[in-house]
C-alpha cells in the first residue's frame, strides 16, 4: 500500500510502470478512474490482440505474463455481443449451484482438511488450509475427482505468480481441463463442465475448456487470498473480536471489511485503450495497456479518506473489478470463506497481481472427548460423526494429508474449534 501512495502523490490516479521484461503500461490507482475504465468499454477494450507490444512482436513466448493476457477465446478477451453469449453461460452455469449445495462441499472438506491436524495442537492455516480448500470445493462443482485438487492447487499458484515456470504450469492446467471436457461430452453430469456443453449458446470444447480454467483460475486464487485475509483478521485484529463478540458485526461483515481492505486480487490486467484518449489526467494511447490497481483504488482518499474507520455494510469496494466484466463468481467465493497467531509471526509473499500471505501459525488444545480410539475416523474423528459430517460416498484425502497419524485424539476437531472461539474470547 506504500507504494500505491507514493505512485498516487507522484503522478495522481494513473500512474506510468514498466511491466515484466520493460514494456509500458499504466497503472489505475484512483477509485473513481478504475470505475470510469472499467465502465467504458468502447475506449478500454478487453481484446488484448490490440495491445502495441503485441502487434510489435516485443513481447517473447516465454513472457510469464502470457498466461494471464495472451488472448484466449472467453468473455475476459471479448466485447460486446460475442463476449455476451459467452458471459451468459457461465453466468449460468454458475447459478445453478444453490448456496447450500456449495456450502455442503465446503463442510466437507472443512473437516476432512481440520482432521488431518487437529491431533497436533498447532497448524499453519495457510499452508494447510486456505491453500488447499477453495481447489477442493472447485473441483467438485466442475465435475472433477477429489484427487486432481493437490497438483491444481500448485500449478495456479504458480500461475498467478507469473513465475519463470508459469507457462508450464499454464499447459498443464489446459491439458488436465481438456481431459475434462472429452469425459463430460461422453459423460456429463450436474457440474459446470456439462452445464457449458450443454448450454443453448453452443460453445465449442476449446471455449467451454478456457472457461473452465478462467473460473479454476480466478476462483481458487481470489478465495484462498481473501480466506486468509478473513483468518488473520478474526485471529489478530481486537477491533474485529470484540465486535463479532458484541453482535456488532456478523462473519459475512468481517468479509466485507476484508474485501475493503486487502481486495484477494491487488491488481488486476487488463484494458487495452482502442482509441487516444485521457484518463486520471494521463495521455493514453490506443494499443497502450492499463491495470486496475483494485487494492489503490479502495484505500483512495478521494472515496476513504480514513482506512481506520469500519465500511460496516459497504459493498461498493472493487474488490471484484467494476462494470460489464465484474466478476460472475463473487458469491460462490463469499460462500467458500465464511463457511470455513501471533502478528509478528505472519509471513507474506507479493507478485504483479497478487499480496498473500504465505503462513499463518496457530495453536490450539486437542482434548479427548472420550470416544473410544478403536470408534475413530482419519484424524482421530468418530466415525458416526464423520459419516454425518461428509456423507458416507465421500473419498479419501490420503493423498493430499498423508497417512493418518498412528495415536488418533477422538474428538479432535470439535474441541479444535472450541479452543479456537474460547481463545478468541480471551482476546
Amino acid at each position: 500500500m506504500g507504494l500505491y501512495e507514493k505512485l498516487r502523490a507522484e503522478h495522481g490516479p494513473v500512474a506510468p510502470i514498466l511491466l515484466d521484461g520493460d514494456l509500458p503500461a499504466w497503472l489505475v490507482i484512483g477509485y473513481r478512474e478504475i470505475l470510469e475504465v472499467a465502465g467504458t468499454p468502447s475506449r478500454f477494450s478487453r481484446d488484448s490482440r490490440i495491445w502495441r507490444w503485441f502487434k510489435e512482436g516485443k513481447v517473447p513466448p516465454e513472457s510469464p505474463l502470457l498466461p494471464m493476457i495472451a488472448w484466449q477465446p472467453v468473455c475476459l478477451f471479448l466485447d460486446g455481443d460475442e463476449r455476451q453469449r459467452l458471459r451468459v453461460a457461465v453466468t449460468d452455469g454458475l447459478e445453478r449451484f444453490s448456496r447450500r449445495g456449495i456450502r455442503r462441499h465446503v463442510t466437507r472438506f472443512t473437516h476432512q482438511l481440520i482432521d488431518g491436524f487437529a491431533y497436533r495442537g498447532e497448524a499453519d492455516l495457510a499452508d494447510e488450509f486456505a491453500e488447499h480448500l477453495p481447489m477442493l470445493v472447485m473441483t467438485q462443482l466442475l465435475g472433477m475427482p477429489d484427487e486432481y485438487g493437490p497438483r491444481l492447487v500448485q500449478a495456479s499458484r504458480d500461475m498467478v505468480a507469473g513465475t519463470e515456470t508459469s507457462v508450464d504450469s499454464n499447459e498443464f492446467i489446459v491439458k488436465t481441463l481438456q481431459q475434462l471436457v472429452g469425459r463430460k461430452r461422453a459423460s456429463p453430469g450436474e457440474d459446470i463442465t456439462s452445464w457449458l456443453i450443454e448450454h443453448p449458446s453452443q460453445l465449442t470444447d476449446e471455449e467451454v475448456w478456457n472457461h473452465l480454467r478462467v473460473i479454476l483460475i480466478a476462483a481458487n486464487e481470489t478465495t484462498v487470498n481473501l480466506l486468509k485475509s478473513t483468518l488473520r483478521m478474526l485471529l489478530t485484529d481486537p477491533r474485529c473480536h470484540a465486535s463479532l463478540a458484541g453482535g456488532q458485526m456478523t462473519l459475512p461483515d468481517v468479509l466485507e471489511q476484508v474485501l475493503w481492505d486487502e481486495p484477494p486480487l491487488m491488481t488486476i490486467p487488463g484494458r487495452w485503450a482502442s482509441v487516444d484518449t485521457e484518463v486520471g489526467g494521463q495521455k493514453v494511447e490506443a494499443g497502450d495497456m492499463l491495470l486496475l490497481g483494485l487494492g489503490a483504488g479502495n484505500h483512495d482518499p478521494a472515496v476513504r479518506p480514513d482506512p481506520a474507520v469500519s465500511m460496516h455494510g459497504n459493498r461498493s469496494h472493487l474488490a471484484f473489478s467494476s462494470g460489464p466484466q465484474e466478476c460472475p463468481g463473487q458469491d460462490i467465493g463469499r460462500a467458500i470463506a465464511d463457511t470455513s497467531i501471533p502478528e509478528e509471526e505472519l509471513r507474506w509473499k507479493s507478485g504483479w497481481m497478487t499480496r498473500h500471505l504465505t503462513s499463518l501459525p496457530v495453536q490450539f488444545s486437542a482434548r479427548r472427548s472420550g470416544a473410544s480410539a478403536e470408534s475413530a475416523g482419519p484424524g482421530g474423528v468418530d466415525a458416526e460423526t464423520e459419516r454425518a459430517a461428509t456423507g458416507s460416498g465421500s473419498r479419501s484425502m490420503d493423498k493430499l494429508l498423508g497417512p493418518s497419524p498412528s495415536t488418533p485424539v477422538p474428538g479432535a476437531r470439535l474441541s479444535w474449534w472450541r479452543s479456537l472461539k474460547a481463545w478468541l474470547r480471551r482476546r
